[in-house]
Parts: C-alpha cells; sequence; structure tokens
C-alpha cells in the first residue's frame, strides 16, 4: 500500500489480559509461550503523519520514551533530504517510520510492487512488475553507491508466466541490435525513420525496409508505432535460423514406482485416473508421443505400437546394465495408439497389487528413461514413492531423527552422491528435463534425489505422508496438481538469456537449469509456474545515463512445433543519492533474492550462516540508511520503503527452509529450500509471511466484482495470537495451502451457515471441504476462498481446524509475530537489531 493509511485493525482485537510486570507469565491467549512485554502492546503508534488519523495513548515505562520529535511532513521530508526531485509516492517510501513505536506497519491490503520513477509514457510502456522485478527502482549510478547502500541489487523473473493478452509477431524480420544482439523494444530511441539507437549498448542501427510498414495501422514510414515497440513484453514466431534441428513433437514419458510402498500409497489409481482424463488436454499436435516404464527392482517397458490387441509388457532385470528392449515401440504416438495407452493406464493400478517387491531401483530407471529419449528430448514425470535401494544411484538413510530439532549444525542439505545431477546434465544436454513426485511416508533423501530436476529445469513436488485413503487432503492436492501439471502450457528445447545496459553485469543465477555459458539458461523444458533470480553488480559508473533496462529473451518450441521468442524489456532510472536508492527499495524483491542467497549459503557453508547474513542484511541496511537520515530521530528508523524488512527476514528465519530449534524433517526443509529457489515471487512471499483474514463477519463492503460474483475482501491481520478470537473464525493463506482455524466460541449462525453442522463439537477432525449451502454467508465465504485458490496456479488444499485440534500447531506455528521457545518475537527481534546498530 503506497501512501495509504495504515489498517484499522482496533475493531479485529481481541479484548487482551491486562499485562503487569507480575502476569508475564500468563499465557496469551493460543499459545503456551510469554506473553509481550508491557511497554508493548499492540496498540498504533501516535503520529502526526497526514495520512494516519488514528492515535492512541501508548503508556510509555522507564527505558520506552516516546519520541519527542513528531514524524516529518512532506514537505519538511523533502527539504530535509535537500529537495530532491522525488515524486510524492518515492519521497513517502522515504518517510522515517520508528519500528518500535509504529507497530502496525503491516498494510490491510496485499502489498503492491512499487511503480518506477519515469515518465508517463515510459511507465505506460514498462514490463509488468508480475513477469519482471529488480530489487531496487533506482538503480545507483555506481557500485560505491550500491555498497553504500548496503542492499542486493538483482532481478526476479517469470517469464513464461500465463498471459491473457500478449503480442504475437510474424514478420520475416526480428530486429535486433547488431552489437549486443538485443531485441528491439519500447525504450530504444529512434534518431530518424531510418536509424534506433540501442537501449542496452547504444549502438546506432539502420531500421531494415521491412520495418517501415506497420501491419497494425497498414500505414508506412511509422516504425516507432510497431507492435514490438510499443509493448515491452511480446512473442516473436521464429524463423529457422533459431533453429539448430527441425522442432521437436511433444514427448512426455512417465516412469512409475511400482514396490509394495508404492501400491500400498495407492498413488497409481490416482495418477491413472487423471491422465485418462487429461489425455486429450495434453499439450501437443498430431506428433505427441507417449510412453511409460515401471519398476521396483527390475525394470518394466510397455510396448504400445499401434495394430497390437492390448500392451505388451517387456521386463529388464539387469539393471547394471540397461539396455532398451524395443527402441521403436516404446514412445508411441498419442493419437494412433490413444486406444491402447487408455487399456494400460485401467489396468496398470491393478497390476501390481499382491507385489512382494520392497526395493527400488529407481536410477536403472532413470538411465533406462534416458536412453529412451534421447533421441527427441522431452519431459519425463517421475513417481517415486521410498528411498532407491538398488542399482546405480542408491541412497542411504542419513537422517537421524534426534537432531530434527537441532539448533546447531542441520546436516545433509547437499546430496549424497553426484549420480542425480550427472545424469540431469546428461538430460539436458539431450533436451530431457526430469520433474520428480515424490509421495513418501519416510526419508527419501530429497537432497540428493531433486538434482535430477534442478539441472534438467524440472519441477519438483513433494506429497509427505501420502496415502490415498488415510490422508484424503494430501490426496485432493495430488489430484488437483495433476491436472494443472497434465494441461499447462510447454516450452521445449528452451533457452534464456538475460541481457542488461552497458555497465551492469549478473553474476548469479538462481532457479532450476543448466548455466551453458555465462549468461545463457539451458532450460530443457519450460512452464509457466517457474520463477528465476539473478544477481547483479554495477562493473562501470552509469552517471552517463539516466536509465538503464534488462532484457530476458526465451527461445522454446511450443507444443505445437513452433520456435517462437518471448522478450520482456524492463527499464529503471539511474539515480545519484543514497536517499532515492532507499526510496526506490522493493522490499519484496529484497526478501525473495535474499531467500534464494541464503538457501545457497545453508548448502555451501551451513545453516547458521546463512541465518546470521539474514540478521546483518536487516542490521546494515537500516544503518547505512540512519546515517542518511541522522538529522530526523532518535530509535530503530526504517524508510517507508522497508518498514516490512525486518518482519519478512523474522518470518523467513522462522519459515520450514532456514528454522531451527524445531522439529523439521529433513526432506521438508529440503523441499521448502526447492521451492524458494524455483518459484515466482508472490508465491515465494505467501510462503515466507501468508496472510491471515478474520472471514466469520464477511461483508461487501470495498468487495471485488469478478465475473459474476461479489468477492469480498477481508483486511490482512498482523500474524500474531492477539489477533484471534475465540469468537472468531480466520483464514490463513499459505500459498500452497489455507487453513481455517474455527474459534471454540465461534458464532454457532457462522458454523451452521458455512460449515453445514449445528455446533463446534460436531465439526469432524479432517474436514477440508467447505459445502455448497445456499445461505449468504456460505456464498460469501466461498466466494473469497475460491478467489484465492483460483489466484494460482496450483489450488492450495484447504484444512479445516478446530480449536482443540492437535493439528492447530500446523497454524499458529506461522503466528511468527509471537515468540516461540525457539524463536524471538518480532519486537524481541527489533530489540536484537536495535543492538546491534548501536554496538
Amino acid at each position: 500500500m503506497e501512501g495509504g493509511s495504515y489498517p484499522d485493525t482496533s475493531s479485529t482485537v481481541p479484548p487482551g489480559p491486562p499485562v503487569s510486570q507480575a502476569s508475564k507469565a500468563a499465557k496469551p491467549f493460543g499459545y503456551g509461550y510469554p506473553s509481550l512485554q508491557p511497554a508493548y502492546q499492540q496498540t498504533p503508534a501516535p503520529s502526526s503523519h497526514p495520512t494516519n488519523s488514528q492515535s492512541s495513548n501508548l503508556s510509555n515505562p522507564p527505558g520506552y520514551q516516546q519520541d519527542s520529535q513528531p514524524y516529518p511532513t512532506m514537505n519538511q521530508l523533502s527539504a530535509a533530504l535537500g529537495g530532491l526531485s522525488l515524486p510524492a509516492q518515492q519521497l513517502e517510501g522515504l518517510r522515517p517510520v520508528n519500528l518500535m513505536q509504529d507497530r502496525n506497519i503491516l498494510p490491510n491490503t496485499e502489498v503492491q510492487a512499487p511503480v518506477p520513477n519515469l515518465s508517463t509514457d515510459l511507465k505506460k510502456a514498462n514490463c509488468s512488475s508480475d513477469s519482471f522485478r529488480c530489487t531496487l527502482t533506482n538503480i545507483p549510478q555506481t557500485q560505491a553507491l550500491l555498497n553504500k547502500a548496503r542492499l542486493p541489487l538483482g532481478l526476479l523473473l517469470h517469464p513464461f508466466r500465463d498471459l491473457t493478452q500478449l503480442p504475437v509477431i510474424t514478420s520475416n524480420t526480428i530486429v535486433r541490435c547488431r552489437s549486443c544482439r538485443t531485441y528491439i523494444n519500447p525504450f530504444v530511441s529512434f534518431l530518424d525513420q531510418r536509424r534506433w539507437k540501442c537501449n542496452l549498448c547504444y549502438r546506432v542501427n539502420d531500421v531494415p525496409e521491412e520495418f517501415m510498414y506497420n501491419p497494425l495501422t497498414r500505414s508506412y514510414g511509422e516504425p516507432h508505432k510497431r507492435p514490438e515497440v510499443q509493448n515491452s513484453t511480446v512473442e516473436f514466431i521464429a524463423s529457422s535460423d533459431y533453429m539448430l534441428r527441425p522442432p521437436q513433437p511433444a514427448v512426455y514419458l512417465f516412469v512409475l514406482d511400482v514396490s509394495h510402498n508404492a501400491v500400498e500409497a495407492g498413488y497409481l489409481n490416482v495418477l491413472c485416473q487423471s491422465l485418462l482424463e487429461n489425455l486429450d488436454k495434453l499439450p501437443g499436435d498430431t506428433r505427441t508421443r507417449v510412453g511409460f516404464i515401471t519398476f521396483d527392482s527390475t525394470i518394466h517397458f510397455y510396448n504400445l505400437q499401434d495394430g497390437l490387441s492390448q500392451p505388451q509388457m517387456l521386463v529388464v532385470s539387469d539393471i547394471d546394465d540397461v539396455f532398451i528392449p524395443t527402441p521403436d515401440s516404446l514412445l508411441v504416438n498419442l493419437k494412433e495408439s490413444k486406444e491402447l495407452v487408455k487399456d494400460l493406464l485401467n489396468a496398470l493400478p491393478s497390476m501390481f497389487t499382491n507385489t512382494r517387491e520392497t526395493h527400488s531401483a529407481l536410477g536403472p530407471a532413470l538411465q533406462a528413461a534416458f536412453k529412451l529419449m534421447s533421441s527427441t528430448g522431452g519431459r519425463v514425470s517421475v513417481f517415486q514413492t521410498q528411498l532407491p535401494s538398488l542399482g546405480a544411484g542408491l541412497l542411504h538413510s542419513r537422517e537421524d531423527p534426534n537432531q530434527r530439532s537441532s539448533t546447531k549444525v542441520v546436516q545433509h542439505l547437499g546430496p549424497a552422491t553426484d549420480f542425480y545431477k550427472k545424469l540431469a546434465l546428461d538430460c539436458s544436454g539431450q533436451q530431457i528435463a526430469v520433474d520428480l513426485f515424490l509421495l513418501s511416508s519416510q526419508y527419501s533423501d530429497l537432497a540428493s534425489l531433486a538434482c535430477v530436476s534442478k539441472y534438467s529445469a524440472g519441477s519438483i513436488f513433494y506429497y509427505p505422508s501420502f496415502h490415498h485413503i488415510h490422508n484424503p487432503a494430501q490426496t485432493e492436492k495430488f489430484q488437483k496438481d495433476l491436472r494443472r501439471y497434465f494441461t499447462r502450457k510447454i516450452g521445449f528445447e528452451a533457452v534464456m538469456r538475460i541481457r542488461c545496459t552497458k555497465g551492469l553485469s549478473i553474476h548469479t543465477f538462481h532457479g532450476n537449469f543448466f548455466v551453458r555459458s555465462t549468461d545463457l539458461l539451458s532450460l530443457a523444458n519450460v512452464n509457466p509456474d517457474s520463477g528465476f533470480a539473478v544477481q547483479m553488480s554495477i562493473d562501470e559508473s552509469l552517471a552517463d545515463t539516466s536509465l538503464v533496462c534488462f532484457q530476458a529473451a526465451l527461445l522454446y518450441t511450443s507444443s505445437k512445433g513452433k520456435r517462437r521468442i518471448r522478450v520482456h524489456t524492463l527499464c529503471l532510472p539511474v539515480v545519484s543519492q543514497l536517499n532515492e536508492v532507499f526510496a526506490g527499495a522493493d522490499v519484496q524483491a529484497i526478501t525473495c533474492l535474499l531467500a534464494n542467497m541464503a538457501i545457497d549459503r545453508s548448502i555451501s557453508s551451513n545453516l547458521s550462516d546463512s541465518r546470521d547474513a539474514l540478521v546483518n542484511a536487516v542490521v546494515d541496511s537500516l544503518s547505512a540508511y540512519r546515517s542518511t537520515a541522522s538529522s530526523l530521530q532518535s530509535g530503530l528508523i526504517a524508510p517507508y520503503s522497508l518498514r516490512l524488512f525486518p518482519l519478512y527476514v523474522l518470518a523467513l528465519l522462522k519459515q520450514k527452509a532456514l528454522r531451527t530449534g524445531i522439529s523439521t524433517r529433513l526432506d521438508d526443509r529440503v523441499f521448502a529450500m526447492c521451492e524458494f529457489k524455483c518459484q515466482p515471487l508472490q508465491q515465494i512471499m505467501r510462503m515466507i509471511h501468508p496472510n491471515l483474514y478474520r472471514i466469520d463477519n464477511l461483508t461487501d463492503e470495498g468487495a471485488l466484482h469478478v465475473n459474476d460474483s461479489i468477492v469480498p475482501q477481508p483486511p490482512i491481520l498482523q500474524l500474531s495470537a492477539e489477533r484471534l478470537t475465540r469468537e472468531g473464525a480466520f483464514l490463513m493463506d499459505c500459498g500452497s495451502v489455507l487453513y481455517l482455524w474455527v474459534g471454540k466460541s465461534c458464532d454457532v449462525n457462522f458454523i451452521r451457515d458455512v460449515l453445514g453442522y449445528p455446533n463446534h463439537t460436531s465439526i469432524p477432525q479432517n474436514m477440508t471441504q467447505i459445502p455448497e449451502l445456499e445461505t449468504p454467508s456460505s456464498e460469501r465465504t466461498r466466494s473469497f476462498i475460491t478467489w484465492l485458490q483460483e489466484n494460482r496456479s496450483f489450488n492450495p488444499v484447504l484444512y479445516i481446524l478446530k480449536d482443540d485440534t492437535s493439528a492447530k500447531t500446523n497454524f499458529f506455528q506461522h503466528l511468527i509475530e509471537d515468540r516461540t521457545e525457539a524463536a524471538l518475537s518480532y519486537y524481541e527481534f527489533l530489540l536484537h537489531i536495535q543492538q546491534q546498530i548501536s554496538k
């Protein structure tokens, strides 16, 4: 929320117990942890800031003096900063916020990306922040200035995301800079009708004859009005110059664990049923090919050649030297062999019901998949339910359950063998990506297995404690995920290159891919749900330019066999003052980039190092800001643009990937790390800092109108038990999971009209669905929850929790502002930061 008022949370704060020094040990509602210090009741801080109409009497015990200086107004601020020529929104970004006093800093609506300080025309033409975001929307002129700000410089990309509008350009000539190969874009300058100047390397290029004609307006002589110069995200249909070989067909190979463990979990029924339902929706054309391999201690291939009366199973038991029994009949044309494929999918779930095979030869099965797919490339989908126990790539359990709560060293975050990484690199070289679905009930060494997807540009899906009967919520999630997975867009044999203005350079990439050369990412497959991040440095002064640009170009083969290039271009202003760098800081992008860096560090060094580095990032940047604003205030001061930085970092430290001192299964931790490295920004932010809403009193006030429905917009609440009340029902959105916590004394009308039960006691333990009832409150609640679920690619599963169940621990561990036995409360964390700064 830029420059808006603070959320009015007074109506949602439960009347907490009176806290006195003597009652420090009194438990706050909801959890057995010490309550807050008396000095720190959750009330808004007094403020003379014009956008904040709230005031309250904050009692100030000794040691917690109210600052005598009121917040400066915009005019005072502008004067104090030497009259910087920043627009109001960015001046607001610089407004000092005293974090120790101003408790209500969390906006009550979603945090929006800052808008770069550009002219109206450039703003309009700029790339959407959903596709391309920079940690700093004001780029420092020099590396020295960047170092002074102590903030990371980097980009977050979501290059292949689903778009409702995408200008597609079919032209014989794709206009690019002759020197640096930048694609022409809205930020180049035309010197005249016949010459244009590159915005990245400044070379002057000729405008080709064909480019003089504008197909949209059917006019000649206005190259600056062509769609590729009007839109910062475009897609070109590429010519044969962009092909090393004819475009490959869509090829899908399914590699399925059929050991006793797998049969017991029952995933095959769900998978085969889902694939049968979505067979006609797999992206592709008449050339689409599919194949199946199943494995336990041996490997089974399936001949699905058109003309057979039924699928033919071929067993290879020599797993030390895997060979392909009939190379030509195992990957078949889906259209021609559709009936045989359906027969196999109908038969598979019952084929292994009585198996006694407990072993898993995953490595040899993957070697077989590699051999089978090498000539074409494509996608391998592997479904695994346990630790691989036979042949190449076999693994041993490395987890010590007694160490799950360790506060010292967390071991085995890296792979136990390089087998899976090497195999992934071989796959990447042949344009094969491996997607891993791990459905396990015990430790399966995801740290090793994940490498097969990380380095082949694949995706990783994880369903701990999966069981088709005993765990209905996981089964539902698996079903929904498969539906999205089978039908989402896919790009084959892709490469991505990120270019930036002369003087800037990229030095580290984050995501699932293989770096083929210094700046070329090899993506055997690309999907619309993957995000990437890069770190950058400033090699030469940018003093001669007022703007810099970044361009990401993704060259891929569509599932219909067309070579396409999707290009995104982002333009940002260059600044020379430290204040301006802070004014344009994008706190969410900074947090996500730091999360990526922290994951790398915890694997290359150790977890406590990466946790320390995150705390230091907050200390360093706030110290740097303090040096610019020393004349303004004392206390723990942050610029308004970074007011959420300490909160987000604390949330990150309490996240599964990086937390210590609280029992965390090793595979759960590793999966959370994988997610940080390959999810787009919005999804990472929900994982770090979930959104909490009270939903037992939804109204139409401020509601959105989406299609034919009205979607209520309840305010977002702070993640603290103090925001809860036993009389309410609260929904927490954690990205891939939603928790609906129903208080013990929740209004019986809500329970009846929304959940369909007469009272709190009768709500069942494992409820995961909200019934369709024809009551206004049911319609409002379902409308809001459906809107949240549809706002992302993978439908989150919903858990309905009663106030008295053990399952509520999952809900409460996300209340990151509260103290736990292993971690500081938000207030204690701020004190710690303040102490570090004043050392």
